[in-house]
């Protein structure tokens, strides 16, 4: 798996977390091993200019994702995609919802990543599939890595 990540801002993210998420997000959904995606974080003016550019919505967002090649589980290596996340935005999301920046950090990379292989929201049904494999994703890494834990940061509403 060849995920690229960087940090265009000076908000004190854990990379190697959300290198470990991606992989794992990447893994259990059988996206080829030679797969590429990458992650950017970014300041709040520059998601605002994404977010003009590509959804002609004024302001930042949380995270945003930039298919590439149509890659499904268990198909052929390639670029996946970028996802680029607003670690401010994230951090007003965080505390609203009561939980740490981090965890809303690996939220929306889970979020972003299932958006690069065609989950989307915007019908309940499609909703409830995505936001239930999301969970299921955080759940099983975040179990990995911290036995005990039964709880993951909730999607704020879109």
């Amino acid at each position: 798996m060849s995920i690229e990540i960087g940090n265009e801002t000076a908000a004190p993210l854990d990379l190697e977390e959300v290198r470990e998420l991606a992989a794992h997000v990447l893994a259990q959904m059988r996206i080829h091993p030679l797969a590429e995606v990458a992650i950017r974080f970014v300041d709040e003016p520059t998601m605002s200019e994404l977010h003009v550019q590509w959804m002609d919505l004024e302001g930042p967002t949380d995270v945003m994702s930039f298919p590439m090649d149509e890659l499904r589980p268990d198909g052929e290596e390639g670029m996946l995609g970028d996802i680029v996340v607003c670690p401010a935005v994230a951090a007003a999301q965080a505390k609203a919802a009561g939980h740490s920046t981090m965890d809303e950090v690996l939220l929306l990379v889970a979020h972003g990543l299932l958006h690069l292989m065609g989950y989307d929201h915007a019908e309940p049904e499609e909703r409830a599939e995505m936001f239930d494999l999301q969970r299921h994703l955080l759940l099983t890494w975040f179990a990995e890595r911290e036995p005990g834990r039964t709880s993951v940061p909730e999607p704020t509403e879109d």
